[in-house]
């Protein structure tokens, strides 16, 4: 790589990131039932860019510019011709491609090659008030690199083919050049391998493979809580990681080591550790987790093994999870309203749900080793709150996204967005959400259902023309297929708008304001103000 950065620019760098808000999985290929592996990211900011965008391969021997902070407003539709990366994007350093590399789906963060390398990620969040939190800010003062996670992402994807490559690529990155911005979980898989690669500052970093019957779940923490030297098949790590935390006072050399815990340390933190303990207990209920554990990074593993094999579904089930069945339910509280709207913004601070408003999209990779490369390199990706949204069968190897993917912005209404077409729903559900969300499972649950079987016949025809020597046909059913389930599902949103303004304007169920009915928990929160009216 060619140096051209000023290492005074860098320490002065205050990079506009994110709130951090993402919930992610990653899932072993024997804990599927279609015996895939799969990598999941709910990018839940209020401040992504909504736009998604297909990178094209570039040949052996270009330029690529290293930059910090070129997400937001950034523009890539044109990339690598067009370079625009936003008004905080920062080109620290170029480095030069050795090999053609792979394309792959861009958004925010990046998450799907043309190789079926998947990845997503969860920014963490870490206890500066505690005393080992105040030894971690002081030990990583000052020590700022060049790699953010959108950029070590990206350039992962565009030249590794594999989970391991991908994780020892990464690590050799920030081992040399060092890591700019927030701990960050990053969860990574290949149709055979399941990874997780925890970065936390300076050069440091560590990564496990996730067992093949197991799932990990992380919720805006670091979670790798236990550390394996000599295993470089399975556990893998910055050189010096000990030393540097000896040095630092972040451990004092004696007992367990936890990686977690040693440099990114919030073992109590509801806004995360319920998130993670409500999914790890749907998983697997007999692990009997306490959600007041005040020291989780100890007393809580690592991976869960699901008593029952999971499927795309299971894992979409679990994105859209509030807590329902639990006391900790969204939908029973004040905030909530008289029809139990989960997605009421005041709850993100008082019971922060997996299912989230403001979620940006969500991404579930589902990649099946057997299948060629360009057939194996499937990710199902929807836009805003889980709850309400669908899943879009995406290929890294497609030729084309629609308009819709590539337009949006926060602060303007765009009816040709997809991201504005899918809140639109979502934000007219709140009116009357127990009876809204009811036309949302009509309009999309048996659709949803139906696409999965169709996707893996198409699939299996892809795959039988890419070995009939017919790659380039191959592709372009590919391309049209998910085109076509991409376009139907933004006409179905769109008169699905339609339909839940008419039902529901004003209060009203389809125009009337009789006998409408209101939750239980709301009917006896309100009875003795009620009272006081007969």
């Amino acid at each position: 790589m060619k140096k051209f950065f000023l290492v005074l620019t860098v320490a002065l760098l205050v990079a506009v990131g994110t709130l951090g808000a993402c919930t992610i999985f990653a899932v072993g290929k024997g804990a599927t039932v279609d015996g895939s592996t799969m990598s999941t990211h709910s990018c839940d900011s209020t401040s992504d860019d909504l736009r998604v965008w297909l990178i094209p391969s570039m040949p052996a021997g270009t330029e690529r510019d290293v930059v910090l902070d070129g997400r937001a407003g950034a523009d890539y539709s044109q990339f690598p011709a067009v370079k625009d990366y936003g008004k905080n994007g920062m080109v620290l350093d170029t480095y030069t491609t050795e090999r053609d590399t792979n394309r792959y789906i861009h958004a925010m963060y990046s998450f799907m090659n043309d190789k079926g390398l998947a990845m997503g990620e969860s920014t963490c969040s870490y206890d500066r008030n505690s005393e080992q939190g105040k030894l971690v800010k002081k030990a990583f003062a000052n020590k700022e690199g060049i790699y953010d996670c959108y950029m070590l992402q990206d350039i992962a994807l565009e030249n590794c083919n594999t989970a391991r490559e991908a994780v020892e690529f990464m690590g050799k990155l920030v081992t040399e050049y060092g890591w700019n911005g927030s701990a960050e979980c990053i969860d990574i898989c290949d149709g055979n391998e399941a990874w997780v690669f925890e970065v936390y500052g300076a050069n440091y970093w560590v990564a496990a493979r996730v067992p093949d019957d197991m799932i990990f779940v992380a919720a805006n923490r670091a979670r790798i809580n236990f550390f394996v030297e000599d295993d470089p098949d399975n556990y893998l790590y910055a050189p010096g990681i000990k030393e540097f935390a000896i040095e630092n006072g972040l451990w004092d050399g004696e007992g367990d080591f936890i990686p977690c815990y040693t440099f990114a340390p919030y073992p109590y933190r509801p806004y995360s550790t319920r998130r993670e303990w409500v999914a790890m207990m749907t998983l697997d209920p007999t692990l009997n987790l306490d959600p007041e554990e005040k020291d989780t990074d100890r007393n809580w593993p690592c991976f869960v093994k699901p008593q029952n094999k999971v499927s795309v579904q299971d894992i979409f089930e679990l994105y859209g999870n509030y807590y329902q069945g639990t006391e900790y339910d969204t939908t029973k509280s004040i905030w909530a309203g008289q029809f139990g709207d989960p997605l009421n913004p005041a709850q993100d601070w008082t019971q922060r749900a997996i299912n989230s408003y403001r979620c940006t999209y969500v991404q579930i990779a589902n990649v099946k080793s057997w299948l060629p490369e360009e057939a194996r390199c499937l990710v199902w990706f929807g836009w805003g709150a889980q709850s309400c949204t669908y899943l879009t069968p995406l290929f890294g190897s497609q030729l084309s996204l629609p308009e819709h993917f590539g337009r949006g912005f926060r602060s303007e209404y765009d009816e040709n967005s997809g991201w504005w077409n899918n809140v639109l729903v979502q934000q007219l559900a709140r009116i009357n959400y127990t009876a809204a969300i009811e036309d949302i499972k009509a309009a999309r649950d048996q659709k949803m259902l139906d696409q999965y079987d169709i996707t893996f016949a198409i699939q299996n025809q892809a795959a039988k023309m890419i070995k009939n020597g017919q790659k380039e046909a191959a592709l372009e059913l590919l391309t049209t297929y998910s085109n076509q389930q991409a376009n139907m599902w933004f006409e179905t949103y769109d008169d699905l708008a339609k339909t839940l303004i008419s039902n529901y304007m004003l209060g009203a169920v389809k125009g009337s304001t009789w006998g409408i009915p209101y939750t239980d928990f709301w009917n006896e929160l309100s009875a003795s103000e009620w009272g006081q009216y007969k």
